[in-house]
């Protein structure tokens, strides 16, 4: 059986006055397309310059991914930002290729 990587992910902009919380199977091209979006008035994470990754989760199933994205955009900033620091306590910006 092949496995799958999909990714759940919280990215900000540099000043951290926004979260975006998205879905992909690819994290490093995802993360590359909101870089080439920054100043993009027509998509959220272009108007707003998201394209710094704070957090992501792996899962191997699709639906299991989808369903923690949907749990944490119902969460507050404040729980968000809690999650965040459970991995990343000083919410400094992460490199994918490390």
């Amino acid at each position: 059986m092949k496995s799958h990587n999909y990714f759940v992910y919280i990215i900000t902009n540099p000043g951290k006055t926004v979260l975006y919380t998205g879905i992909t199977n690819d994290l490093q091209v995802r993360i590359n397309q909101h870089k080439e979006n920054r100043g993009k008035p027509e998509t959220f994470t272009g108007r707003y310059y998201c394209y710094k990754l704070l957090y992501y989760e792996r899962y191997t199933y699709v639906q299991h991914a989808i369903e923690r994205e949907k749990d944490i955009k119902l969460m507050s900033r404040e729980d968000k930002l809690q999650l965040i620091k459970t991995e990343n306590p000083t919410l400094m910006f992460l490199d994918v290729w490390e």
